[in-house]
């Protein structure tokens, strides 16, 4: 494999020139040191041969270097006293031989780790040297790093391996060969693979076992005990020790990594690849090979791989496979010229990613029916696209020289501090050095020369998908590949308004390791992939976009199936949009949408935004979904579906301003009247097939509080009276199993009760609030109507007269629902005490501020002049009104209704504008809020989103000005009331 054997004292005179006369003095002084306990060095300083120049050189353009040399001056006499090759594979053997036992006695932990570490260091020293020298290229430095790095995993894993056989953990086929016929399969992958590791490279391997070979003692403990010798594989090659370290070493690319062992049955990895094989690991599998371990099980493994890496077929559904990896790592191109200061030479524009990439892509379109393509090494694979025509002979050349030349200068980069990077200095002193190591004279022509490289690589790589601009992400890179944060990505996320980058990327990585149902089909990954950039853009402009993002993984996660709404979404831009909004606005919606994915069926219907949500919209849509059902539970189940669905998507329509908060009221209002009046059928007709019906028994459902008005909210339960009548002579229902009236009628109420509030898989239909009936809880939960009529008339309280205002019936036998309307207008036609009624309603505000005060001002039910002011006014001119003459028809007014009817007659006009300014301000904050967040509202720790809608509702351009009008309202509201109650008082 060589262009060169000989030594270091074949090197050129002016192959490198020291970086200045400062630096070149200190190396003058290392070696000097260094000559004090090594002949060797002291002969060649009392010369003026071109390996002292050379030396010099090297050691002030490279700290590490030089400081090696200092602490083991041995390092530097064997360098140029040794043959290059026979020294370097001397190196690899002793690696390689670390693990066999001397003298009958296995060597421990300890001593491997210490034979191959002083191996690395010797073999690191040497090879940068000759690398410098230019007697080694940067191909074949790859190759044997490569080489040491192999061996050296092959003797820990048989070290490891027979440490275990001698603790009874296994029984080897064969202690002399530990690894033979082990089935333990190590494959090098990434750039150990592919034979091109760099200085400072991690090495990747994965790790397989199979369970069937009868090495273990108890089988049951494969996974602990091979896991627990990976553990140990990875403390001998990377810990670090007085002696240095071998290799960092990283097991992520193991199937699902997060949720996998260190070492992974072959089975089961064989079941991930086939079903959740991602396509970046296709990608990275081109590389894969065996390089420890049993190595005939590993040749197998990779053979039963083929089908997975390679495709059988070149069809449009592959290239769609590699366009996805494409979009995954796109670097935008166009924003800007390359910079050479700081510019990433691995995974920059043009850089050393792009040309594998550019390899990889078109080795796994076509690797599946063209055999020669299957190349593992960069170099090969591109030769291997040009013999086969696949693209010219002269762009593989072209590839092929900025390959080797990029990947000198990442050589270079690493061997100044052994430090694991690929990015170039940012200063003129440094940018320098490395110039000067690539053996240029100044940075001018070694940044010219990389400048040019860097251009070429990006226009081949840019052609290579060249339809596919629209790909770009606009901003930057956003590489979700692999295991690894990709820098450049970290600033894309930061940039897009992300606070913490590097989570938002990991969890992106989760997405598509197909855990979570959407994202298991090969199809759905791809769909999601290509929407990524769309979406992160969205969120980030959200403001507070890890919150968001967050909200759409746990909306994921939920996700039955993924890719009918990917494609809708990327097909839709408006539904991405009103997703963003659900996410970055309304906490609650979008826990809703997590745990109850099906709600989200309803916004794919392009009318969503257009129609109005009406009784007759709503009761066409209910009598559909529960046309098929046939049984009670199944009639009940699609209640609580429809329920959440049509909750939410009045909440979206009110979110993104399609509908009022007073729209909304009445929306919600109309479709609990229509769940409440299906629920009570339901409940009814299996009273009826369990007890029979009951002779002349008549039941009626009421409304009270914000159901009876048309004002629900999101949250609101539902406040119900439960009436009743039936014949005097009948004693009990006719059915097999007869009740007496009471529990008959009993039965019903805590039926439906049941049936609307009780807590299902699917859900609750709404949490009901019976205290408002006759004698409230103390009561029987369902009243007769000659009852109901003579507590009314009789012993109710005002404030129950009050909660009589907004009484409606909802549903239920007609002659009953009359009946109990004429009870209702009789009472609040009786012509009252104004001068009590002031007291009382003035008394029971007065309670409520002391025992319920408001939290602060944005409790806008209870902060003085708040909602429940504007109602207890409402409240208190409807019970008053008998007195000022003829009453206009109330009945199922809205609050807003009662003081547009009553208030021009009762109040002073700029009184009731006050008041209504008030409640359309306070009803529509209130409607919002209570959709977007559960519990008290707090703008310091609200969404953006949402801060910005309320702002909307309220006209006002910031939150703080909107506490302000809310202030300035409720103090007018509470003045209207005190006078209005006072004005009571004056005339009883």
């Amino acid at each position: 494999m060589s262009e060169a054997v000989g030594r270091l004292d074949a090197v050129r005179a002016d192959v490198i020139r020291p970086l200045n006369q400062a630096e070149a003095r200190i190396a003058a002084a290392a070696l000097k040191e260094i000559a004090g306990s090594e002949p060797d060095v002291a002969a060649l300083l009392k010369t003026e041969s071109p390996l002292k120049q050379f030396l010099l050189a090297a050691f002030s353009l490279s700290p590490f270097l030089r400081d090696a040399a200092t602490v083991r001056p041995t390092l530097l006499s064997f360098a140029i006293n040794e043959p290059l090759e026979p020294a370097l594979q001397a190196l690899v053997v002793d690696a390689r031989n670390a693990w066999r036992p001397v003298d009958d006695r296995i060597p421990t932990e300890g001593e491997v780790m210490t034979k191959l570490r002083t191996a690395k260091r010797a073999l690191g020293f040497l090879l940068a040297l000759a690398d410098l020298a230019r007697l080694f290229s940067a191909r074949q430095t790859t190759h044997w790093l490569s080489l040491f790095a192999e061996a050296c995993a092959a003797s820990a894993i048989d070290h490891l391996l027979l440490a275990a056989s001698e603790s009874g953990k296994l029984r080897l086929v064969d202690p002399a060969e530990p690894s033979c016929g082990s089935g333990l399969i190590v494959l090098g992958m990434g750039k150990l693979g592919g034979r091109e590791l760099n200085y400072s490279s991690d090495i990747d391997i994965v790790v397989f076992y199979d369970p069937e070979t009868g090495i273990l003692s108890d089988p049951v403990d494969a996974s602990e005990t091979y896991g627990r010798m990976m553990r140990r594989l990875i403390r001998i090659l990377q810990d670090r020790t007085a002696d240095g370290y071998v290799f960092r070493t990283d097991l992520r690319l193991r199937p699902d990594p997060g949720s996998t062992p260190l070492a992974v049955s072959v089975d089961a990895a064989l079941v991930y690849y086939e079903g959740r094989g991602q396509n970046w690991e296709r990608a990275a599998y081109i590389k894969a090979r065996p390089v420890a371990g049993d190595m005939a099980a590993g040749e197998n493994f990779m053979r039963l791989m083929t089908p997975f890496v390679f495709r059988k077929y070149l069809d449009y559904a592959a290239i769609a496979d590699i366009h996805s990896i494409k979009r995954q790592i796109h670097s935008h191109k166009g924003h800007g010229a390359i910079a050479i200061k700081g510019h990433d030479i691995k995974l920059g524009r043009g850089g050393i990613r792009e040309i594998e990439f550019f390899a990889q892509t078109q080795q796994l379109i076509a690797g599946g029916r063209m055999l020669p393509l299957r190349a593992r090494e960069t170099e090969a694979a591109l030769a291997a696209l040009a013999q086969a025509n696949w693209i010219s002979a002269d762009i593989a050349a072209e590839l092929t020289g900025a390959y080797w030349f990029l990947r000198d200068v990442e050589h270079r980069i690493q061997m100044v501090h052994d430090e694991q990077t690929h990015s170039l200095p940012t200063t003129d002193a440094e940018l320098k050095r490395i110039a000067l190591m690539m053996g240029f004279v100044d940075i001018q022509g070694f940044s010219a020369r990389l400048e040019s490289v860097l251009k070429t690589v990006e226009k081949r790589y840019a052609r290579l998908f060249e339809q596919e601009t629209k790909l770009s992400s606009g901003t930057g890179n956003l590489v979700f590949t692999g295991q690894q944060d990709d820098p450049d990505t970290l600033k894309t996320l930061a940039q897009l308004g992300f606070q913490r980058p590097a989570d938002m990327s990991r969890l992106i990585r989760t997405w598509h390791y197909g855990r979570y149902r959407a994202t298991q089909s090969a199809e759905a990954r791809e769909r999601l992939t290509e929407l990524t950039p769309e979406l992160l853009k969205a969120f980030g402009q959200s403001k507070r976009a890890d919150e968001a993002l967050l909200r759409f993984d746990s909306f994921l996660k939920g996700l039955p199936a993924g890719i009918q709404l990917f494609s809708l979404i990327a097909n839709n831009p408006p539904l991405l949009a009103l997703i963003v909004t659900i996410m970055s606005s309304a906490p609650r919606l979008a826990d809703i949408v997590a745990s109850k994915p099906h709600v989200f069926d309803g916004m794919l219907d392009p009318g969503l935004m257009v129609e109005l949500p009406t009784r007759d919209y709503l009761f066409f849509r209910l009598t559909s979904f529960l046309g098929s059902a046939r049984y009670y539970e199944e009639r009940l189940d699609r209640l609580r579906i429809f329920a959440a669905e049509q909750r939410f998507l009045i909440g979206v329509r009110l979110l993104t301003g399609a509908i009022s908060g007073e729209q909304a009221g009445r929306a919600l209002t109309h479709l609990a009247d229509l769940l409440i009046e299906a629920a009570f059928k339901a409940v009814t007709e299996e009273i009826e097939a369990a007890h029979g019906p009951y002779p002349g028994g008549r039941v009626v459902v009421m409304g009270m509080g914000k159901l009876g008005s048309f004002e629900l909210t999101a949250g609101s339960d539902v406040d119900l009276i439960l009436l009743y009548d039936y014949d005097e002579d009948v004693v009990e229902s006719l059915g097999p199993k007869p009740l007496d009236v009471q529990r008959y009628f009993t039965r019903v109420t805590q039926r439906l009760i049941a049936a609307l509030s009780a807590p299902m898989a699917e859900g609750t239909v709404f949490e009901v609030d019976m205290r408002l009936r006759p004698s409230g809880n103390k009561g029987p939960v369902a009243t007769r109507i000659n009852a109901f009529r003579k507590y009314q008339q009789e012993e109710a309280w005002t404030w129950e007269h009050m909660a009589l205002t907004r009484a409606r019936l909802i549903c239920g036998e007609p002659s009953l629902m009359a009946e109990a309307r004429h009870v209702i207008d009789a009472v609040l036609a009786t012509e009252p005490d104004r001068g009590k009624i002031a007291a009382d309603v003035g008394e029971m505000r007065a309670l409520i501020d002391k025992e319920k005060p408001p939290r602060d001002i944005w409790d806008l039910k209870l902060i003085p002049g708040g909602l429940i002011d504007i109602e207890f006014i409402a409240q208190y001119l409807r019970l008053i009104a008998p007195t000022k003459g003829p009453v206009p028809q109330t009945y199922g007014a809205t609050t807003k209704e009662v003081i547009d009817l009553l208030g021009g007659v009762m109040m002073a006009p700029s009184d009731r504008d006050t008041v209504l300014q008030a409640l359309r301000l306070f009803s529509e904050l209130s409607q919002i809020i209570r959709l977007c967040v559960d519990g008290p509202f707090d703008p310091a720790d609200a969404p953006a989103g949402l801060i910005e809608r309320l702002c909307r509702a309220g006209d006002c351009p910031d939150i703080r000005t909107l506490q302000g009008e809310v202030k300035r309202l409720s103090k007018a509201v509470r003045s209207v009331f005190d006078k209005t109650i006072k004005a009571g008082l004056a005339a009883g």
